[in-house]
């Protein structure tokens, strides 16, 4: 059976730029397909019904629906919509666990989540933020979620969704993750050295608390010479988050324990340490 797996991409949020690429990461799974939608930057009206819309006509198995805020009006009814159409969703988005009365309505709810604490904000002030900057931040976000552990978890909660259609069931029957993506959560399993995973876990840590530097700074400071700063100190917290993840993973090189968790051509997940060995 080849499953079907739609991506609904609202705005952008680092998650979002890997999602399909961790479940088929050499392109040669032959038990699945994808489908990305995006609405661009937008999170406009006509932008998310365009993404709908599509993806209600492709029909997959499942949907993934990865936006910033994802309990924003915009995203909130783009699963909805998907939803009655059928669809079951995931959602992930960024830490939206501070939202108390949305987050509840989410858990509460029959959709799957997987809420990624560290996927934090961008300092987007005109006076800091050019396309470079955006660029070099995000590509410093994308190396914490993914050798914190993060990415892996994440893709690992998608592979078991997957794994329920292909053992035939569907729709209401599936059973959605419900994940807060915490430190402990992302770190787990994935060093030898526990020093690398002290690394690891502070990276995580300092990359969850840029987004609270990134709200004051673009929402609750007024003047611009104030907030120039702030934000961009908020970008070299992410810096030095991504050092420590390059830092743990050289030490675990080093000790030639890096974990691998390839696809085979099946999607069965195998597995190595040893660099110089074949995964089982």
């Amino acid at each position: 059976m080849v499953v079907k797996v739609g991506i609904a991409k609202l705005g952008n949020i680092a998650s979002g730029v890997m999602g399909e690429l961790l479940l088929d990461e050499r392109a040669d799974r032959e038990d699945i397909i994808t489908f990305m939608a995006t609405s661009g930057t937008k999170l406009q009206p006509e932008d998310i019904e365009r993404v709908v819309s599509n993806m209600k006509a492709w029909g997959p198995d499942f949907c993934i629906v990865v936006s910033p805020n994802g309990i924003l009006p915009g995203p909130t009814k783009a699963r909805e919509d998907l939803a009655a159409a059928g669809i079951p969703c995931v959602v992930i988005t960024d830490d939206v666990t501070t939202k108390k009365e949305q987050f509840e309505a989410l858990k509460a709810s029959n959709f799957g989540y997987i809420i990624m604490k560290a996927d934090a904000m961008i300092g987007a002030r005109r006076e800091f933020l050019d396309p470079i900057e955006m660029a070099d931040y995000n590509g410093n976000l994308v190396k914490v979620l993914a050798l914190t552990g993060a990415f892996r978890k994440m893709q690992m909660e998608l592979d078991k969704v997957i794994d329920q259609v292909k053992a035939g069931k569907k729709g209401a029957d599936l059973a959605l993750p419900k994940v807060v993506m915490t430190s402990d959560k992302a770190v787990d399993g994935e060093f030898s050295n526990p020093y690398a995973l002290a690394k690891a876990r502070a990276a995580y840590e300092i990359a969850q608390a840029v987004a609270g530097v990134n709200v004051k700074g673009c929402f609750m400071t007024k003047e611009w010479e104030k907030y120039i700063p702030i934000v961009a100190s908020a970008h070299e917290m992410m810096r030095q988050a991504m050092i420590l993840c390059e830092e743990a993973r050289d030490l675990e090189k080093g000790m030639d324990a890096v974990i691998r968790k390839p696809h085979k051509k099946t999607g069965e997940i195998v597995s190595k340490t040893k660099l110089i060995s074949k995964p089982e």
